[in-house]
């Protein structure tokens, strides 16, 4: 039997995902200030049987082009961008199954009060928020933070694991399943006997108490997580129970896919209980030719300065000052739509301009797939069968029409495959998603912190 290809989408609560496709007529991201417009989007998304939507986040400004952040600002480059955790109540209202995956920071957050927004936010959707977990890296974000410069590497995930271990105490130990009675006739709400503090005083975090929510759906809520360097994997493979992937090509994402499940089953975990999602950002049409027409039209609102502006954020490299061989070199790795072979065809002996290689990163670093809806249906089985993920996070051009095509085209397609839902399956998202039940597996570390005993 063919396997499940399970779908979250991938935004941003702000006005762009890809650089300039804010101005093409047909993208609506600027009303992403009205709850209109993600009720509309979480309906859309639960009529496409998709598992979630992930929410990406950024708590700085992406200053490093130009060295400031004016390309950002005129650009609308992941700015403004608004908090997502207060999107996930308007949507849930209207949806019964479809998840929501939010980030939160390990850096600069503290993890008390991270534990009870996700834990009020599990309780409301009864049971389905994940957590994508992150540690920051932009020298902005830092500042914003109180700090001169961005923590270390090291520290980031030594501080990030402390967070974890603080979160998990809170959410799997402080408070036993029937610790809350509400006992009328006693008086008594909840018993105080079946709650305890957690105790916890490390490096980082000083948590003597109790959480102050009652156990959720699934206590601790699904772990995202997107790291992809070393240090990220590592994390990844104690930690995470679905791993987001920006990887441009089959053969990258299979070996993240590998490193990571490997990683995993030697800490003792299952690998085969961890997910993996790379992203694609899919351009459909009637058919091939339509599919390439909305390509090249879609390509003549890509900003170059955006580019440059998101790829400075994620290098560190001022593209203003650094020649195009820099680009060159990133671009010859993240091509995945032949553009870097199509340019050297066309200038052999090279001399590419900016805004040729430019072209390469139009719409990101993730997979594009363009095509009818067959072929998309295709290009996503050979990409599930050769690299052993799960799913995908399907990101947009333009915004609704992305997820609108998908939705109405490619689904439909995928399911006739018998490789999409029809029907949703019950229970939390951890349930939908991994088939298994409502609260962590046992081999997972944060199962390690729960001393209390569970009944059923």
């Amino acid at each position: 039997m063919s396997k499940r290809i399970r779908l979250n989408a991938v935004t941003v609560n702000g006005p762009t995902v890809s650089p300039g496709l804010w101005a093409h007529p047909d993208d609506h991201a600027h009303e992403f200030t009205s709850l209109d417009y993600w009720v509309r989007l979480a309906r859309t998304l639960e009529r496409g049987r998709f598992d979630a939507v992930f929410f990406a986040d950024m708590l700085g400004l992406y200053d490093v082009y130009h060295g400031n952040p004016a390309p950002a600002l005129t650009g609308a480059i992941q700015v403004p961008i608004h908090d997502p955790t207060y999107l996930v109540p308007a949507m849930a209202e209207v949806t019964e199954h479809l998840g929501f995956a939010v980030t939160v920071s390990t850096t600069y957050e503290n993890p008390y009060t991270v534990a009870r927004t996700l834990s009020t936010l599990d309780l409301l959707t009864e049971g389905r928020v994940g957590w994508n977990i992150v540690t920051s890296n932009l020298d902005s974000a830092a500042r914003l933070h109180g700090h001169s410069t961005q923590v270390d590497v090291e520290v980031r995930y030594a501080r990030g694991e402390e967070f974890l271990d603080v979160a998990y105490e809170l959410w799997e130990r402080s408070w036993e399943d029937h610790a809350v009675v509400i006992d009328k006739a006693a008086g008594v709400y909840t018993d105080p006997a079946l709650v305890q503090g957690i105790e916890h005083r490390g490096t980082w975090f000083s948590v003597p108490g109790v959480h102050t929510v009652d156990p959720t759906p699934q206590r601790t809520p699904l772990l995202f997580q997107a790291g992809s360097s070393e240090r990220g994997r590592q994390f990844a493979a104690a930690h995470a129970e679905a791993v987001f992937l920006n990887t441009p090509t089959m053969q990258a994402t299979k070996f993240i896919v590998d490193d990571v499940r490997q990683r995993a089953e030697k800490l003792g975990r299952d690998p085969d209980s961890v997910l993996f999602f790379p992203k694609i950002t899919p351009i459909v049409g009637a058919d091939t030719a339509d599919a390439h027409r909305r390509f090249r039209d879609f390509l003549r609102f890509s900003s170059t300065d955006g580019i440059f502006t998101l790829l400075g954020a994620w290098t560190g490299i001022d593209f203003a000052e650094a020649g195009e061989d820099k680009l060159l070199g990133i671009a010859s790795k993240s091509d995945t739509r032949g553009l870097v072979e199509s340019l050297r065809r066309q200038k052999p002996g090279g001399d590419w301009s900016s805004d040729e290689l430019a072209q390469v990163f139009a719409f990101g670093t993730s997979a594009l797939t363009i095509g009818g809806p067959e072929e998309v249906a295709d290009e996503l089985e050979e990409f599930i069968d050769f690299t052993g993920a799960d799913g995908f996070n399907v990101a947009s051009v333009v915004q609704p029409g992305t997820i609108d095509d998908f939705v109405d085209h490619v689904v439909p397609e995928l399911q006739k495959r018998g490789r999409v839902q029809t029907e949703y399956a019950a229970g939390t998202l951890r349930e939908k998603l991994t088939g298994r039940g409502p609260g962590l597996p046992d081999n997972h570390p944060g199962r390690r912190a729960s001393s209390a005993v569970r009944t059923p």
